[in-house]
């Protein structure tokens, strides 16, 4: 909103020799007019900006002097200065290219001068012999290729000695680079020089003007010579692996451009690159030179990431413009093609699989010049149907959901290549005459798109390119519903950003397109019903994710591209909002209305604010907005009070008024994203009124001279600026009121957030800048205080704003007069340091960096420093005072934890309970991150100060460290008394530590007996663990608690402070380089102790809070070594990482490590060192580690010890859980995956335990973090194409293991195997789903695994068949199922087969079951070779009906058959073609009929719960009977003998699974109809069933379904079933009234809430109809108030409180507001306090639905009646007795 100051330029002034300087004023004339007097001056400025403006002065003065026609000498010398002043000028600063565009503009008569000038200068640089000074003349050469004619004139010149000095420079840095081998700063600038080298040695080539003229081709001409040397250079710089990449890839387009330049005849060239690429070079054919400086590449076996650079600088450096390469050329073509065809299943790495996509989409562009003008064959070869098209969109569908982002922009632009390449290979002809319908290629292209999920991204990516290639016609004809279709989507947000990109490409397509075949304007209802119409129901009636998803990114660019809609909209919403406003749960029109207006107002669709109010919406609405229900709308509104495209424009009063009117209700919101947006949008308000206020002051300014006619301000600007003080001060007084003791976290929140956007957005005034408002002037003491108070809250971020705040206000606002009420707010800070609440010490924490940043210390503490005069210096003398207070402050805690330490040191218990330590480090540490410590001023005085804190650092820890070091830290309590706390602290110390080794594996404990220590006497002396222990304290006797938890709380919190602090110092100071330094604060030792100390923690704590913060701490060390320039400590880590790699390896017993707890800390100490390691450079410390673990971690022969394997899969574990690692890890995943595989079959449970933690995290890295509560969600799975091409090395792991599981499961002993790794591999399997892009090119083909996992389906555990099941569906092809299904039920035995196993049957048709499931839901569901393809499995299915009924006795494989037969009902329900439906065709109803009357349904049951799979098989079989009562009732004529079964013999089944599905199906159908979302209303089949319902409400006792009887009478008329209480359960409605209530006063929450819903039904029910009997009902109503009463209370479940608000809701007009009460007053207050009650919850659902209650109540037509008795009802609320 606001506008950006622009950054001022920095420019670094030039300077010349002294030599120069004398010159030049030897040659300045007197006037000071000639060029040497300009330079001289020029060069006498400090100012770089003025020096430009001087050297653009050189050509116009060297015109005037052209026009003499005489070159003077001194020009010569100036230019030659000229020259030098160029060339000394670093490569980015402006000076240089304000320089070189000056000389561009020489008059010509001088241009041989300057050309000679820059030449004899240029040969200066050229004998240049450090190698460290190389790279300031090859960045000379390149600026002056760059743009510069002369001093590309220069270099020409010189051609010889620039390619020798190339060559030289190249070799010799190459040289430099080698010997610096692992010292990554050093290396890291000399790769940088060689890339710069080799790019303008290319430069060199391609911009010298007509190159290969220049030199002879005399092998003996330096020329030649120097071409071959850089031709080898680059070469061997191409297949070196150890450089970075960057320059491999330079290299390769400096080989082919060479190669380019130096072969003759130039037509062979594409031959020889061809041979070169198939690796079939024929080495007596090519000439000698090639052979010497390429020998490397013409050898057999060059790797993969040369051949991938040579396949780049072919497409990049040869021309494929027009043909101009020939047939050679298109063989070339089609040769890199398949090269790189066969290395993308090859290629591992992250950063060359995204310069391979890079390369592929080059290519795919070289294609398309080449098609411009290419012969028919090549076209043959390209066109939709060709392999090489069918290959390259089989990579775009693999890689088009890849992690990098930079790869799927690769994908996108390939996909639309492809289609640009398809139409060039068409004949013109073809285009013409057949259209778009008859192009098969686009046309299957856009069906199998549109039948993918909606969750893959590259849909979105590839339906925008073929709509831009299409036209949206064609798309908008298969998919009508496409609109909505995307919009429903818009609630995820991962996809939103490609969901709105795609929906813009389509409405803009759409409207071009309706626009250019329009005749009249009708056109654009068309466009508002496809593209409005979706939008306006989702911002009614969508999900609040989605609505606000569609907010942001759909609607604006809906607005930008037609703003004319608005008015559509905003009519079509005015009309709704007068007859719904919304909800708690729904926006409503009103919301819309807002959104709408909210997104035009911000992109500057509305001209003014006050059209806005005037024309299309009240200000009644606008109130009504602001305290909405619901959340998205008061944003909404609010959003659209403050945004605007102009920063500038006024807010006017009614605004502020509305504002105002915000504020007082809305800074208690409970939702984080709410709050974060009410505070945004409020500074951008506050910004509109700055910057407006700006205009308004210039305006009044500008008044007293003249009267302007603005349309900025209807009124004077005095006025308006007055209103805006006004305003201002009004809205920090409501935000400071709101800030009163006791106020919630919410509310602080807000008003410290909005108070701090003022206090930023209204600076204190500097110079001549007005601001409209100081927010220090509305500050007094009493505010002060209030801010002050917020340091007491238990919120950390309330702590923060507040103090953030303070440091905002001027000096004197913060002002302490009292030097004893400072002294007390010092010793305050200084208790709070040493209190047992965490959160103290952070108060503690803020409070003495407010004062010392305030100055205002007690001067007591001035005694700390050593030099009092340090404050009286020079320099910034804020920033002394800062660091002097700093410094007071931490030698005062550094003194009180010495004493503390030493006193912990006697009594651990002591410390816990009276001072834990940590409090005091904490405060240091906040202190010191608070300062600049690399600008230290008081150097001397911190020296000893930082080599103390490092020595308290590391006694603190070896105080606690033995709780935090030993076996259990939990329970470990050293319970010492005062007589022998020494003695027995050091027992159970000691007592400890011989148990931690790692010989747990090997043996059994056994505890050492000790003959100073007894268990016994233990017991004696403290029965009690937790038990109190009186502490005597230092200071004053007290008596206190300390429990194990206490101790502990106090050792790890100190450990993680040390290890913060250590961290922090590390960070921030300047470390030593030189043994005396002047500013260097930590030495190299110092550095070296504190790793060391990281590593001990790190690999020796037991309690994850300590390791978890050392790590956070030795990160910060480890970071800093690393950019680290003394190589003895840039070293370090890769030291510690061997050693520690040593010691796992080993697995000595008497090891420290721990091999239990997922190894500790160990993992964490070796992520700390590998994520460290620079990102840019090779991450040799993550290939070797990860190769060292990956070989651990596999299956061991050595049978001695498992402990190193389960480290190694621990640190995997970790690694790849570690996002800082990236795309780096990914090369890994499928080493990981075998290891974790394998490793589940390890016979010890702690290997198996460590696969299983790595095999959980391998399956997120590769699948995603899991998105939703579905665990197979597609959101979390991948194509099995995409999967195998990501991991080739798995297709064959998996494979052989899964045949190693199905040979093991599929014995004929058919005794209990079970294969260890079947879950696993199953699980994998599952995971993977089949695409419909998938397609013949790929290499890894899915039908090999379908054989073993059908075998996997026979495992005799019941999970295990199941996952078979969902295996098999990835890996048959949507067209292939029902194939598969026929062949499946054909495997399944006939009735008359004697020997079958259940097992295979069961596997089996679970298989056939879960692939007819992913076929119903499959995108073929509506067309009629899908109902064809069903039909035929549905007469498969009938063959082996006989599974289905008692000739099978196993009811676990009876149920599956049923679920496959009510599956069939669903899919096959639909008549094709006018028939009757396939399945009455088919004869498959009557089947159904006759197994369910055969059923036990029918017959009875002659089992016990005792028979397997009974539950299951009753549900199955309940299931199938309701579809097939519902499929009857569905065919009108049919008659009542044809239904097989009723709903009352369902309803009186003995089972409860029978009656409680019956009865969830049947309240499905009452719900909807009650709800009127139906559309036929309720069945004739349902009608009249409320006697039925009340009948099974007396007898039935199963809770579930005695609850769904109520909820099914509480969706029911109650006119329809209460007269029939009497007869059918002989009681009256006010018995059965009384009888529901006493259910709602006894039951569990459930069904509680369900019998008072239907309770508060009926009474309302009673109320309206029932007049006569109102005095009748009192006594039930007052029961009825009390049921209501005890269900608000704060401690019932929400169920339960919600059912309160719903009762009362209901019950609104007739008991609350009615103006002729039936309750007594004391009841009606009563009720309204449960309303308070509500309104007060913690949970935001009651709120809301309380909320409900009180908009009924004031929206009742008798409210405004009823006033005479709401109004002493207010009165009498005061005197009520309340017992909130």
């Amino acid at each position: 909103m606001g506008v950006k100051k622009k950054k001022e330029m920095q420019v670094t002034a030039l300077t010349i020799c002294h030599q120069d300087l004398e010159t030049l004023r030897s040659l300045a004339d007197v006037e000071g007019k000639n060029l040497a007097s300009l330079l001289l001056h020029c060069v006498q400025l400090t100012d770089g900006v003025s020096q430009i403006h001087c050297v653009k002065q050189i050509v116009p003065l060297l015109e005037k002097a052209d026009k003499n026609g005489t070159c003077d000498p001194s020009i010569r010398s100036c230019l030659d200065i000229l020259a030098g002043i160029y060339l000394s000028l670093s490569l980015k600063n402006p000076l240089k290219k304000v320089l070189a565009s000056s000389l561009n503009g020489l008059p010509e008569f001088f241009l041989t001068e300057a050309v000679q000038s820059f030449t004899s200068r240029l040969q200066e640089e050229l004998s240049t012999t450090d190698v460290y000074s190389y790279r300031k003349v090859i960045d000379n050469i390149s600026s002056c290729m760059e743009n510069f004619d002369v001093g590309r004139a220069g270099v020409s010149n010189l051609l010889k000695n620039v390619l020798h000095f190339m060559q030289k420079s190249l070799t010799e840095i190459s040289e430099e680079n080698r010997k610096f081998a692992g010292n990554h700063i050093v290396q890291t600038q000399l790769m940088n020089d060689l890339s710069v080298g080799t790019r303008v040695s290319v430069m060199l080539v391609q911009k010298i003007q007509d190159f290969q003229t220049l030199h002879v081709r005399i092998s003996s001409s330096p020329t030649w010579q120097s071409m071959c040397g850089l031709l080898s250079i680059f070469t061997k710089f191409l297949i070196d692996d150890q450089l970075l990449q960057t320059i491999q890839s330079t290299s390769g387009l400096a080989v082919i451009l060479f190669i380019k330049a130096m072969f003759h005849p130039p037509e062979e060239i594409p031959d020889l690159i061809s041979s070169l690429l198939l690796r079939s070079v024929d080495c007596t054919s090519i000439p000698d030179w090639f052979l010497n400086c390429c020998r490397s590449l013409c050898c057999a076996d060059v790797s993969q990431s040369t051949l991938l650079f040579l396949c780049q600088g072919t497409l990049t450096m040869l021309d494929w413009q027009n043909g101009r390469m020939g047939p050679s050329g298109e063989a070339l073509l089609l040769n890199i093609v398949h090269v790189l065809f066969t290395l993308s299943s090859q290629i591992k790495e992250s950063t060359l699989e995204l310069f391979f996509s890079r390369i592929l989409a080059s290519w795919t562009n070289s294609a398309i010049h080449v098609l411009e003008s290419s012969s028919p064959s090549l076209k043959d070869s390209l066109n939709g149907n060709s392999s090489i098209v069918g290959k390259l969109l089989e990579y775009v569908y693999t890689h088009w959901e890849h992690p990098l982002d930079a790869l799927r922009h690769q994908t996108k632009i390939i996909f639309r290549n492809v289609l640009q390449i398809h139409q060039l290979t068409k004949e013109k002809s073809d285009s013409e005459a057949s259209g778009l319908a008859a192009d098969r290629f686009i046309c299957e292209l856009t069906e199998s798109l549109l039948r993918l999920e909606w969750h893959v991204k590259g849909k979105y990516m590839c339906l925008g390119c073929l709509v831009d290639y299409t036209g949206i016609g064609h798309i908008l004809a298969l998919a009508k519903t496409i609109p909505s279709q995307i919009l429903e989507v818009m609630g995820d947000q991962s996809l939103v950003p490609y969901a709105s990109d795609l929906l813009e490409t389509m409405f803009r397509s759409h409207k071009s397109h309706l626009k250019s075949q329009a005749v009249d304007s009708t056109w654009i209802d068309e466009w508002h019903e496809t593209w409005v119409s979706p939008l306006l129901f989702i911002l009614c009636e969508g999900n609040l994710d989605q609505k606000s998803y569609v907010i942001d990114y759909y609607l604006p660019k809906l607005l930008n591209c037609s703003p004319e809609s608005l008015s559509y909209m905003v009519k079509i919403l005015q009309s709704s909002a007068d007859a719904k406003s919304g909800s708690y749960n729904s926006t409503g029109a009103l919301g819309a209305l807002m959104a709408c207006l909210r997104a035009a107002r911000a992109h500057g669709h509305l001209r003014s604010a006050t059209d806005v109010w005037r024309n299309l919406v009240s200000s009644a609405r606008i109130k009504q907005g602001l305290i909405h229900q619901h959340c998205q709308v008061r944003i909404d509104t609010l959003g659209l009070l403050c945004e605007s495209n102009r920063s500038t424009e006024i807010v006017s009063t009614e605004e502020m008024q509305w504002i105002q009117f915000f504020i007082a209700y809305n800074l208690n919101s409970q939702s984080p994203g709410v709050r974060q947006q009410i505070c945004s949008l409020l500074k951008k308000l506050f910004c509109r009124i700055q910057e407006s206020s700006q205009v308004l002051y210039k305006l009044e300014q500008s008044r007293s001279k003249h009267e302007p006619e603005n349309e900025l301000s209807k009124q004077h600007p005095s006025v308006s600026l007055q209103q805006y003080k006004n305003f201002m001060s009004s809205i920090c007084n409501s935000l400071f009121e709101a800030l009163f003791p006791g106020s919630s976290y919410p509310t602080r929140f807000s008003a410290l957030t909005i108070l701090g956007s003022v206090a930023e957005v209204f600076p204190v005034p500097e110079g001549q800048v007005q601001t409209v408002y100081q927010l220090s002037h509305d500050i007094d003491v009493g505010r002060f205080q209030t801010l002050m108070e917020c340091f007491t809250s238990t919120f950390e971020e309330v702590k923060i704003l507040a103090f953030d705040l303070l440091m905002k206000l001027p000096k004197t606002v913060v002002q302490f007069q009292d030097s004893e009420k400072l002294q007390g707010l010092f010793q305050a800070a200084l208790e709070l340091s040493t209190s047992t609440k965490p959160y103290d010490c952070v108060t503690a924490s803020y409070l003495l960096n407010f004062l010392i940043w305030q100055n205002a210390l007690p001067s007591s503490l001035s005694a700390y420093l050593q030099t009092q005069q340090a404050a009286c210096g020079d320099g910034d003398t804020s920033a002394i005072v800062v660091e002097r207070n700093t410094l007071m402050v931490i030698k005062c805690l550094l003194e009180n934890l010495e004493e503390e330490i030493s006193q912990a040191e006697n009594s651990l218990l002591q410390a816990a309970a009276s001072f834990p330590l940590y409090g005091r480090a904490h405060c240091i540490t906040g202190a010191l991150q608070r300062l600049s410590l690399n600008s230290l001023q008081l150097v001397s005085e911190w020296r000893p100060v930082v080599e103390k804190l490092l020595l308290v650092s590391y006694r603190l820890s070896a105080v606690v460290s033995p709780v935090i070091q030993s076996s259990s830290p939990e329970g470990l309590i050293p319970m010492d008394t005062d007589s022998e706390s020494a003695s027995r602290l050091q027992t159970i110390l000691s007592e400890i530590q011989p148990r931690d080794t790692n010989d747990y594996f090997n043996q059994a404990k056994i505890l050492k007996e000790r003959d100073s220590f007894d268990l016994e006497d233990l017991n004696a002396s403290v029965p009690d663990i937790g038990a109190s222990a009186e502490i005597k304290g230092s200071k004053e006797r007290k008596t206190c608690d300390v429990t194990a938890q206490m101790v502990l709380v106090c050792c790890w919190r100190s450990m993680k402070e040390v290890a913060l602090l250590l961290g922090t110092l590390c960070q921030l100071l300047p470390m030593q380089s030189t043994p005396e330094p002047r500013s260097g604060l930590l030495t190299v030792e110092q550095v070296k102790e504190i790793g060391d100390y990281f590593k001990q923690h790190l690999l020796q704590s037991r309690h994850r809070g300590a390791f978890e913060l050392a790590y956070t701490g030795f990160v910060k060390l480890t970071e800093i070594l690393n950019r680290c320039p003394n190589v003895s400590l840039q070293k370090l880590p890769e030291h510690w990482l061997w050693n520690v790699l040593e010691e796992i390896k080993c697995s000595d017993p008497s090891s420290k490590l721990c091999a239990t707890r997922r190894s500790a800390g160990l993992p964490f100490y070796i992520q700390a060192l590998l994520a460290s390691e620079p990102k840019k450079g090779k991450m040799d410390l993550l290939k070797i580690t990860m190769k060292e673990l990956i070989s651990l971690a596999g299956p061991t022969d050595d049978s001695q010890s498992t402990v190193p394997q389960v480290h190694a899969l621990n640190i995997l574990r970790a690694l790849f859980r570690d996002t800082r690692l990236g795309e780096n890890i990914i090369p890994y995943v499928a080493d990981g995956a075998k290891a974790a595989i394998l490793g589940f079959t390890s016979p010890v449970w702690a290997v198996r335990n460590s696969s299983t933690l790595l095999f959980s995290t391998l399956i997120t890295r590769i699948f995603g973090v899991k998105r939703g509560k579905d665990e197979l969600s597609k959101k979390n799975r991948m194509t099995g194409s995409e999967f195998f091409s990501r991991f080739p090395e798995l297709y064959p792991f998996l494979l052989q293991q899964l045949e190693a599981v199905a040979n093991t499961v599929d014995s004929d002993a058919g005794e209990l195997n079970r294969h260890p790794s079947m879950f696993l591999l199953l699980l994998v399997l599952g995971r993977l789903y089949p695409s419909p892009m998938d397609g013949t090119y790929s290499t890894l083909s899915m039908a090999p695994f379908i054989p073993f996992i059908m075998r996997c389906g026979h495992s005799p555990v019941y999970r295990s068949r199941e996952m078979a099941a969902r295996a098999l569906v990835p890996f048959v092809m949507v067209d292939e199922i029902p194939n598969t299904i026929r062949a499946l039920l054909a495997k399944l035995p006939n009735s008359t087969d004697q020997c079958f196993r259940q097992n295979h049957i069961h596997g089996t048709l679970l298989q056939v079951f879960h692939l007819l499931q992913a076929f119903s839901d499959s995108k073929y569901r509506l067309n009629a070779y899908f109902q064809q393809e069903l039909a035929d499995v549905a007469v498969c299915t009938r063959a082996k009906l006989w599974l289905a009924e008692r000739q099978n006795p196993c009811l676990v494989t009876r149920a599956v058959y049923i679920d496959i037969l009510f599956l069939l009902t669903r899919c096959l329900d639909k008549p094709t073609k006018g028939n009757q439906p396939a399945l009455e065709h088919l004869g498959f109803w009557g089947d159904i009929r006759r197994i369910i009357s055969r059923s036990e349904l029918i017959t009875g049951f002659p089992y016990t719960f005792t028979v397997p799979g009974l539950p299951q098989y009753l549900q199955s079989l309940t299931k199938l009977a309701i579809s097939a009562v519902w499929a009857v009732e569905a065919q009108a004529g049919e008659q009542a003998r044809d239904i097989p079964i009723s709903f009352s013999q369902l309803l009186e089944s003995s089972f409860p699974e029978v009656r409680l599905l019956t009865l969830e199906a049947l309240l499905e159908r009452f719900s909807t109809a009650a709800s009127g979302l139906g559309e036929k209303g309720l069945p004739p089949l349902l009608w009249n069933m409320g006697g039925t319902f009340l009948m099974l409400a007396m007898k039935e006792n199963h809770p579930e379904c005695f609850c769904k009887i109520l909820k099914i009478l509480h969706h029911m008329d109650p006119s329809e079933w209460l007269p029939e209480t009497e007869h059918c359960i002989h009681l009256t409605p006010k018995e059965f009234l009384i009888w529901t209530m006493d259910i709602a006063s006894n039951e569990r929450s459930e069904i509680q809430s369900v019998a008072l819903r239907l309770a508060s039904k009926v009474i309302a029910h009673r109320m309206q109809t029932c007049e006569e009997t109102r005095d009748s009902m009192v006594p039930t109503l007052k029961q009825w108030v009390r049921l209501v009463a005890a269900s608000c209370g704060e401690h019932l479940p929400t169920e339960s409180r919600l059912a309160a608000a719903e009762a009362l809701t209901s019950t609104t007009p007739f008991l609350l507001t009615s103006p002729d009460p039936v309750l007594e007053l004391q009841d009606t207050l009563a009720l309204w306090r449960c309303v308070l009650t509500l309104l007060q919850s913690e949970e935001q659902a009651v709120r809301d639905a309380a909320t409900e209650t009180v908009a009924t109540a004031m929206s009742q037509e008798n409210t405004c009646q009823s006033t005479g008795f709401l109004i002493p009802m207010a009165d009498d609320l005061g005197s009520f007795p309340w017992s909130m």
